[in-house]
């Protein structure tokens, strides 16, 4: 188990690497210049040029990513060139809110995911399962953006109900959970009707019944736990996607994030603060992916032994 741990991280370190071109790259490339937004009304070529050397943007763009990216391997993620401040401290002070928002996404659409995807297998091809199925469907085919727009209008502007934005009080976190987490919900009731459905046709449970134990008690407490495996493995996949997520919901309902944050540097190319938040969510997915790996091999011990 050690030496496949081992192992995972170490293969890491190419994508993490590879990740960080991407998005130097693409930031570096796309049509604007942070250099606009400090230029004062009427200043020269000679003005331009000494912020450019202040913040390094007048050297080519391989030493400028090495730069960055040794900065960034010694925990160094660069000084914002709008608000001059250091970007780990602007990070820092957003970060918890958004951390907030996707857990509790997170552990919304597990609950609610499980609960009806284990209903609907249940009544396999009747009207509750139709009934859930087709909920399912229209809630992982809905945007977020869209979404959250509907359930401001319905619960904040019509019901009054929740607040319409901010991030004051936990009635300001209801809709944006919601919103990030019936998309989530959507794809674990999926994956558990069908997990539920695959491991209620084995072998062992024609023996459990055999043994006289109640449907109710075999398919909770047996039936569930093997067919869990795949579902925890999709959760911790989604810990990196959930937070990136957030990002248009958190500027839905104007709540101070990270996605808050990467908009407003984006539209004044900020490259620092950028690249910081895109590394970030990029980091967040890839330990989600470890950790989904790791899950299923301590919750399959087929997994396990593959690897010795």
């Amino acid at each position: 188990m050690l030496n496949y741990l081992i192992r995972r991280i170490l293969l890491l370190v190419p994508v993490f690497l590879a990740v960080s071109v991407i998005i130097f790259l693409i930031l570096h490339l796309i049509p604007g210049d942070p250099v606009d937004n400090l230029l004062k009304i009427g200043s020269g070529p000679e003005a331009r040029a000494k912020i450019e050397a202040r913040y390094g943007l007048d050297k080519p763009l391989v030493a400028q990513y090495g730069l960055w990216l040794a900065n960034v391997l010694q925990g160094d993620l660069g000084t914002s060139i709008i608000t001059r401040r250091p970007v780990s401290s602007m990070i820092a002070q957003v970060l918890p809110n958004s951390l907030i928002l996707g857990g509790l996404a997170l552990l919304f659409s597990s609950v609610m995911g499980v609960v009806l995807g284990v209903i609907a297998s249940a009544y396999r091809d009747r009207w509750p399962d139709q009934a859930i199925m087709g909920g399912v469907l229209l809630g992982s085919t809905m945007p977020s953006f869209w979404l959250g727009l509907l359930l401001i209008l319905a619960f904040s502007v019509q019901l009054g109900w929740f607040p319409v934005s901010g991030a004051r009080g936990w009635e300001s976190v209801v809709l944006p959970v919601l919103t990030i987490g019936l998309g989530g919900m959507a794809l674990v009731a999926r994956i558990t009707r069908v997990s539920m459905i695959d491991a209620a046709s084995r072998d062992f449970v024609l023996l459990l019944h055999a043994k006289g134990l109640s449907p109710a008690r075999i398919r909770l407490r047996h039936v569930l736990r093997h067919a869990l495996i795949p579902v925890v493995t999709i959760l911790a996949l989604r810990i990196g996607w959930i937070l990136g997520g957030a990002v248009t919901v958190e500027v839905v309902f104007a709540r101070p994030g990270l996605g808050t944050l990467l908009i407003k540097s984006l539209s004044q190319h900020d490259y620092p603060v950028v690249q910081a938040c895109l590394l970030m969510l990029a980091i967040a997915v890839m330990i989600g992916t470890l950790l989904g790996d790791i899950l299923q091999a301590l919750m399959d011990p087929r997994v396990r032994s593959s690897m010795t």
